[in-house]
């Protein structure tokens, strides 16, 4: 089973370098931990590993501007306690498909969802997911 995961409060990094550092410390932590998710969560009929991999790295990018390394820290906190609601299973199934792989725009069509809906809907739901 995975190793469990406790998000703590690190001291504050000294200077931009050292935060930057710390994103690639978790975002390396996130990607070693997408194979215990994809079982834990059974995302294999939805998703692909790269698919989460590449949704972590446009939420992390989503915050690049971002230059004073408390935000930083603060952000990778928040980072931290997401990967251990998911990682201890906080969180159910349908939470993670809807934001990170159908909110990211990973999954156009989840199946039969669209039977039966007027052009209107169809479009209006397509758009959405992007």
């Amino acid at each position: 089973m995975a190793a469990v995961w406790r998000a703590k409060v690190p001291p504050n990094s000294a200077n931009l370098e050292e935060a930057r550092k710390r994103v690639f410390e978790f975002f390396k932590l996130a990607s070693r931990s997408l194979p215990t998710v994809m079982d834990i969560y059974n995302l294999n009929d939805v998703t692909t590993i790269s698919q989460l991999r590449s949704s972590i790295s446009s939420q992390i990018r989503k915050n690049a501007h971002i230059k004073d390394p408390k935000v930083i820290d603060m952000l990778i906190f928040k980072g931290m306690e997401e990967l251990e609601n998911i990682v201890e299973h906080s969180k159910q199934r349908h939470h993670v498909i809807g934001q990170y792989v159908v909110g990211q725009g990973l999954v156009k069509d989840l199946g039969t969802k669209d039977q039966g809906l007027s052009p209107f809907l169809k479009k209006f739901y397509e758009s959405n997911y992007f």
